[in-house]
């Protein structure tokens, strides 16, 4: 299949799936739902590279199980916490600052974010049209460093969960665990996971591109709709308590030594 009309069909199918979850925000008054499906769109995004592209089969292989592997278990994830708990902070933020007309507001905000798994896809792409055969040291490398990021984006959502499960931490800061060293590890290695993709993808022609993908999500984690939005409800919510965290505890990479 041709690049472009790979990328045409990729579109298409991220767009028909953001379209499924809006219509779940209209019967769930949840626009949470957008990001259950923007890591499930990654997740078909990569299987259907993997299947239909040209490249190495033990690396469209790879593909398959680093791409799908992630998407659906932090898809499966987040759709839980949209099934069983509150709207998330940030869509409450953005509901209060959009005021008026909000369900075409909202088609177009997950519509932007099928726009967004293409060209995050870009690293999955250029994997599974690389035809020179597997191995490479940075695949192992981002193979590697893969692993360590799944591993600590499940074990951070684990201990946030597993805080908010328990009655008496209403209201109040998490600190336990991976959340003692920053106030947001599971972005940070959901940051990692890019990192990795990319570095499997680096010894692929033009594999350089596939370092726009972290980049992006750099951005978005730290001055977009992940840090700013969930850190002013935080503060909206738990006060003086989370200023308090704010001061002593990392935002984003991991910092060990506590500022008190």
């Amino acid at each position: 299949m041709h690049v472009g009309t790979m990328l045409l069909a990729a579109l298409g199918t991220a767009a028909g799936l953001m379209l499924v979850a809006w219509l779940l925000y209209r019967a769930t008054d949840k626009a949470s739902w957008v990001d259950a499906f923007w890591a499930g769109n990654l997740a078909v995004l990569a299987l259907g590279y993997a299947w239909l592209l040209p490249g190495d089969p033990a690396r469209r292989a790879m593909v398959a199980i680093v791409g799908g592997l992630w998407g659906a278990r932090l898809a499966a994830h987040i759709a839980v916490r949209v099934t069983s708990g509150p709207e998330d902070p940030r869509y409450l933020t953005l509901r209060a600052e959009w005021k008026d007309n909000l369900p075409l507001r909202f088609l177009r905000f997950f519509q932007v974010q099928a726009v967004v798994d293409v060209v995050l896809s870009v690293p999955f792409l250029l994997m599974a049209l690389d035809a020179a055969p597997f191995g490479r040291v940075t695949e192992i490398a981002g193979l590697a460093l893969w692993v360590v990021a799944l591993a600590g984006e499940s074990v951070a959502d684990a201990q946030l969960a597993r805080f908010r499960r328990d009655p008496a931490n209403k209201g109040r800061v998490c600190r336990t665990g991976l959340w003692s060293v920053s106030r947001h590890p599971n972005y940070f290695f959901e940051w990692l996971l890019w990192c990795s993709f990319a570095l499997m993808a680096t010894g692929a022609p033009w594999g350089w591109v596939s370092w726009s993908a972290p980049a992006l999500m750099y951005y978005f984690l730290t001055r977009v709709t992940g840090i700013p939005l969930t850190e002013q409800q935080a503060v909206a919510s738990k006060g003086e308590a989370y200023r308090a965290y704010q001061r002593e505890v990392s935002a984003f990479i991991p910092r060990f030594t506590a500022r008190r």
